[in-house]
C-alpha cells in the first residue's frame, strides 16, 4: 500500500513532477530526497526520482530505483508509467507498451498515459491498437478536433479508407459554426480528406469534394493540381488542359505540367511539331522559360534536334551557365544526340575564337562565351558514355590559360584525374580548387572527400573541421556525427578499410547505421507535433516514408561496406587473432596494420588534445555548450571491440536484413547476402539470394561464381540436410543441374566471355577453386592486362586475389598493370613516409 504524505511533502512532489518537466532535474532530486527521508518506501517519489535519474545518464541506476518503485506500489499507475517511459528511452518499445497498458488498467482516465500508449501503438505500426486508443481519447475529450483527425489517421494507415472519411465526416457534420477561412487546421483536415476520398478511386466524388472546399482551402496550389489531376483521370481533357495551362501560368518551369498539357490535349508522341507547339508558345509567352526550350530536346530528332540544340546551348554558354552540360548530359544515351551536341560545343568555340580574331579571350575572368565552351567540352570529354580523358584534360588546360581563377576548371580537372584512377593527383587538384573560395562550404566537402578516396582520413578531417563548430566538445568528428554527415562517415570507413583499420571502418558503419536508427525514432515526435500543428498530409506521407527508410542508397552502401569487413573478419579468422584489420595473415602484412593502427591511434590522441586546447580557450563567461554535458566518453575510439566480435556473421546479418527487405533489386544486396548465408550454412536463404540475384542479372561474373560454389557446396552438404530442405533446394536450384561438369561449364562462361575483363577474372577464381593448379590460375591472370579497356579495377581484383593467393607474381603483376595504367595510384603508391 502506498504511504500518505502530507500537505508540505504533497507540495514537494508536484515540485519534482515540475522540475522533471522543466528539465531541472537537480532541483527535482534534492525535493524527492526530502520526501524520501521521511518517506523511504513511497512508490511515486522512488518512480520520479528513476526518471529524473535517468535523464541524468545514469540508465542502470533508474532502472533498479524503478524496480524498487513498483516492490513498493505495484498499484501506482505513477509506478508503471515511469516503467515504461524507461524502457521507451532504452528503445525496447514492446515492453514499454507492457507497461503502459498496464498503468492504464491502473488508472484508465489518464490522458498522459493514454497519449504515451497512442504514440507507442503508431510507432510500432500497431495500427488496431492505434485505433483502440485514439477511439477512447476522443469519447474521453470529443470536442477536440485532434482527437478525431487522429482515429480518422488511425483508420486510413490501417487501410480502412471508409471509416477514415466517416470519422472525418461525422466531425464536420457536429461543428455548430463553420470554421474560420483563414483556420489552416481546417484547411489542411479537408484536403486530408479529400485525399482519402482520392484513394479509393472514386475521382468524381473527389472532384466535388475539392470543387466545394476550394474558394476558402489556403493550399492554393495543391487545389489546382489536384483538380487538373482529376479531370484527367476523368477523361474531361478540355477542361484538364485549362487546368494545366493555368499551373503553367503559376509556374512555366515545372516539367510535368507541360508532359500532362500535352497528354490531356491527344497529342500522339510521334507528332513532335505539335508537341514542339506547346514549348514553343510558352518560350514566346514567358522569354526567360528555361524548361520549354530545354524539354523539347528531350523528343525531338534530326535537323530538328540540332537546330533546338545549337540555338539552347549557344544561349547557356553566351549566359555562362555552369550547369548546361548537367541539363544536357541525360541526352547521351541517344548517340546521334550525343554527336550532335558535341559537335555544336567545338562550332562554338570555333566560333568565338574566329570573332576574336583567332584568339581565345575571357570576359573579365567570366565562365562565359569561349571559356564556357570549353568547359562544356571538358565535361564532355569527362563523361563515361564519351570519355575521352587526354581530350578533356586538354580543354581544361586550354580553359585554365584563359581564366586560370576558376573553381570549376580545376574540379573538373580533379574529377578527370579520378576518372584515371590518380586518387592523389585528383585530391591536390581539388585542395588547389578549394583555396581558390575558402568561404565556399561546397568545394571544401568536395575537397575533403577526394582526401578520403585517397586515403588521407586525418588530413580530410582537418578540411572539414574548417566548416563545424570550433566549441564542439568531441572535436570535429564528433560535431560530424552529430549533424548526421553520413557521406562522410562513409567514405571515412571505406578509406579506413583500404588503409587496414577494419575495427575503425565498423566504427564508421555502425554510426551511419545508428544515424538512421535516430531517423526511425525521431518520426516519434512527430505523432504529436503534426496533429498540433494541422500538418496531416504531411504526416501521412512521412509515416509511409519511414516504412521505406533503408532502401535509400545511403543506408545500402554503408551496409554492403560493414557486411564486407564482417565477411573478412570471419574469412581471416581475426575473433582467435585480435589483430584489427589484417586479411592476408602475414607478418608482413601484420606489420603494416600494426603501423597503421598506431598512426590512427596517435591521430585520435591529437584529435582529443586539439578539442581540449579548444574547449580550455573558450571564454568562460560564455554559456558551455548544450551538448557538452552529454558527451559520452568513447571508450573504443579505434572499433577495436568490433572488430573482435566473436560473432561476425549475426553482425553482417543485422546490416544485411534491411536490403534484402527494402532493395530486392540491389544486386550487390543479394551477392552479400549470399555470402553471409553461405557462410551460415543457411542454404535455402542462400539459394534464395543467389536466384535473386540471376533473375536480375544472369551474366553478372560475380553470380556465376556464387552458382558453381553453391553447386558444389551442395554435393557435399545436400545429403547431410533434412529431406525437406534437400527437396526444396534440388527443386528451386535450376541454375547448373545436377549431373554439370563445373570445369567444363566454367571452361564454357570463359569462352563466352574471354574480352570483359572482370568475367576473366571471375571464371580463373572458380579454376583454382575447382582444384586447377595455382601456377596455371597466376598466370592466366596476367591475361587481364592484355583486354583493352580503360577499366582498370579488374586488374586491381587479380592484384588483390595474387596477393591473397601470396603469390610471388603479385609483384610483377604490378609492374606490369603500371606500365598499362601509369596513372592509377593504386599500381603506383608513393614512398612510405617517415613515421
Amino acid at each position: 500500500m502506498p504511504q500518505p504524505l502530507s500537505a508540505k511533502e504533497n507540495s514537494l512532489f508536484r515540485q519534482v513532477i515540475r522540475n522533471y518537466e522543466e528539465k531541472q532535474y537537480k532541483r527535482g532530486l534534492k525535493a524527492a530526497e526530502q520526501i524520501l527521508k521521511k518517506n523511504p518506501k513511497h512508490g511515486d517519489t522512488l518512480a520520479m526520482k528513476a526518471l529524473t535519474i535517468n535523464s541524468l545518464g545514469r540508465t542502470d541506476e533508474a532502472f533498479a530505483l524503478a524496480k524498487e518503485a513498483l516492490t513498493a506500489d505495484m498499484k501506482s499507475h505513477i509506478c508503471w508509467h515511469v516503467y515504461g517511459l524507461l524502457y521507451r528511452h532504452q528503445k525496447n518499445f514492446e515492453e514499454a507498451i507492457k507497461a503502459y497498458k498496464f498503468a492504464l488498467k491502473l488508472e484508465p482516465g489518464s490522458p498522459q498515459i493514454q497519449r504515451d500508449l497512442a504514440h507507442l501503438q503508431v510507432q510500432m505500426r500497431d495500427y488496431q491498437g492505434y485505433i483502440q486508443s485514439r477511439t477512447a481519447m476522443l469519447q474521453a475529450k470529443s470536442q477536440l478536433r485532434q482527437n478525431w483527425t487522429a482515429l480518422a489517421i488511425a483508420h486510413h494507415l490501417a487501410g480502412d479508407l471508409a471509416q477514415a472519411e466517416k470519422v472525418l465526416t461525422t466531425y464536420e457534420e457536429s461543428l455548430k459554426s463553420p470554421p474560420s477561412h483563414n483556420d489552416y487546421e481546417n484547411s489542411e483536415a479537408l484536403m486530408y480528406k479529400n485525399s482519402i476520398i482520392a484513394e479509393t478511386g472514386d475521382y468524381q466524388r473527389a472532384l466535388d469534394h475539392l470543387e466545394s472546399i476550394a474558394k476558402h482551402n489556403l493550399d492554393r496550389l495543391a487545389v489546382l493540381e489536384l483538380r487538373a489531376k482529376y479531370l484527367t483521370k476523368l477523361g474531361k481533357k478540355d477542361e484538364a488542359a485549362k487546368a494545366y495551362r493555368a499551373l503553367l501560368d503559376r509556374n512555366f518551369e515545372h516539367p510535368e505540367y507541360y508532359r500532362k498539357l500535352a497528354e490531356v490535349l491527344d497529342i500522339d508522341d510521334s507528332d513532335t511539331r505539335a508537341r514542339k507547339a506547346i514549348y514553343d508558345e510558352y518560350a514566346e509567352k514567358y522569354p526567360r522559360c528555361d524548361a520549354a526550350r530545354r524539354l523539347p530536346l528531350d523528343f525531338l530528332t534530326g535537323n530538328d534536334f540540332r537546330e533546338a540544340a545549337k540555338t539552347y546551348l549557344a544561349l547557356m554558354l553566351d549566359k555562362g551557365v555552369p550547369s548546361t552540360f548537367a541539363n544536357l548530359k541525360h541526352l547521351y544515351t541517344d548517340s546521334f544526340k550525343k554527336e550532335t551536341l558535341e559537335s555544336l560545343a567545338h562550332d562554338y568555340v570555333k566560333d568565338k575564337e574566329s570573332q576574336s580574331g583567332g584568339e581565345a579571350t575571357a570576359n573579365g575572368g567570366d565562365l562565359k562565351g569561349t571559356p564556357a565552351g570549353l568547359y562544356y567540352l571538358a565535361q564532355h570529354y569527362n563523361y563515361h558514355l564519351s570519355r575521352d580523358l587526354a581530350k578533356a584534360l586538354e580543354f581544361v588546360d586550354r580553359g585554365l590559360k584563359l581564366v586560370p581563377e576558376t573553381v570549376e576548371f580545376y574540379m573538373t580537372k580533379a574529377r578527370i584525374w579520378k576518372h584515371y584512377g590518380n586518387t592523389r593527383k585528383a585530391a591536390e587538384i581539388m585542395e588547389q580548387a578549394r583555396n581558390l573560395d575558402l568561404r565556399d562550404r561546397y568545394i571544401n566537402t568536395k575537397a575533403a572527400k577526394y582526401q578520403l578516396r585517397n586515403n588521407e582520413t586525418a588530413k580530410a578531417l582537418k578540411t572539414m573541421s574548417l566548416f563545424t563548430r570550433s566549441d564542439s566538445p568531441g572535436g570535429p568528428l564528433y560535431d560530424l556525427i552529430d549533424m548526421q554527415s553520413i557521406w562522410f562517415l562513409t567514405e571515412d570507413g571505406e578509406a579506413s578499410v583500404r588503409n587496414g583499420l577494419i575495427g575503425l571502418a565498423l566504427k564508421r558503419f555502425h554510426s551511419v547505421y545508428n544515424i538512421f536508427d535516430i531517423w526511425q525514432e525521431d518520426q516519434f515526435d512527430f505523432h504529436s507535433f503534426s496533429l498540433r500543428k494541422g500538418q496531416i498530409r504531411a504526416y501521412v506521407n512521412m509515416v509511409r516514408w519511414e516504412d521505406q527508410l533503408r532502401e535509400h542508397p545511403f543506408y545500402t552502401r554503408a551496409a554492403l561496406g560493414a557486411i564486407a569487413a564482417y565477411l573478412g573478419i570471419y574469412d581471416s579468422k581475426l575473433v582467435t587473432s585480435g589483430v584489427n584489420g589484417s586479411v592476408n595473415g602475414t607478418s608482413e602484412d601484420d606489420a603494416e596494420k600494426k603501423k597503421a593502427l598506431k598512426k590512427a591511434k596517435k591521430e585520435a590522441q591529437k584529435a582529443e588534445r586539439e578539442a581540449a586546447e579548444q574547449a580550455a580557450k573558450q571564454d568562460p563567461n560564455k554559456p558551455k555548450s548544450a551538448t557538452s554535458d552529454n558527451v559520452k566518453k568513447d571508450d573504443d575510439p579505434l572499433g577495436l571491440k568490433l572488430a573482435s566480435t566473436d560473432q561476425p556473421l549475426v553482425e553482417a546479418t543485422k546490416f544485411l536484413l534491411p536490403i534484402l527487405q527494402f532493395s530486392p533489386k540491389n544486386i550487390d544486396g543479394q551477392v552479400a547476402g549470399f555470402e553471409v548465408y553461405i557462410r551460415r550454412e543457411k542454404y535455402l536463404l542462400a539459394l534464395r539470394c543467389l536466384n535473386a540475384a540471376l533473375a536480375i542479372d544472369a551474366t553478372n561474373p560475380v553470380v556465376h561464381e556464387q552458382a558453381v560454389r553453391f553447386h558444389q557446396a551442395l554435393s557435399s552438404k545436400l545429403a547431410s540436410l533434412p529431406a525437406q530442405v534437400a527437396e526444396v533446394i534440388k527443386t528451386e536450384f535450376t541454375a547448373i543441374s545436377a549431373s554439370t561438369d563445373l570445369k567444363k561449364y566454367n571452361a564454357e562462361f570463359l569462352g563466352k566471355h574471354k574480352d570483359s575483363a572482370p568475367h576473366v577474372v571471375s571464371a580463373i577464381k572458380i579454376q583454382k577453386l575447382l582444384g586447377e593448379d595455382q601456377k596455371t590460375c597466376e598466370k592466366a591472370l596476367f591475361n587481364v592486362l592484355k583486354l583493352k579497356s580503360e577499366n582498370w579495377e579488374p586488374a586491381a581484383e587479380a592484384l588483390g586475389l595474387l596477393f591473397q593467393w601470396r603469390s610471388g607474381e603479385a609483384e610483377a603483376f604490378k609492374n606490369a598493370a603500371e606500365k598499362t595504367w601509369p596513372e592509377v595510384t593504386l599500381f603506383s603508391p608513393p614512398p612510405p613516409t617517415a613515421s
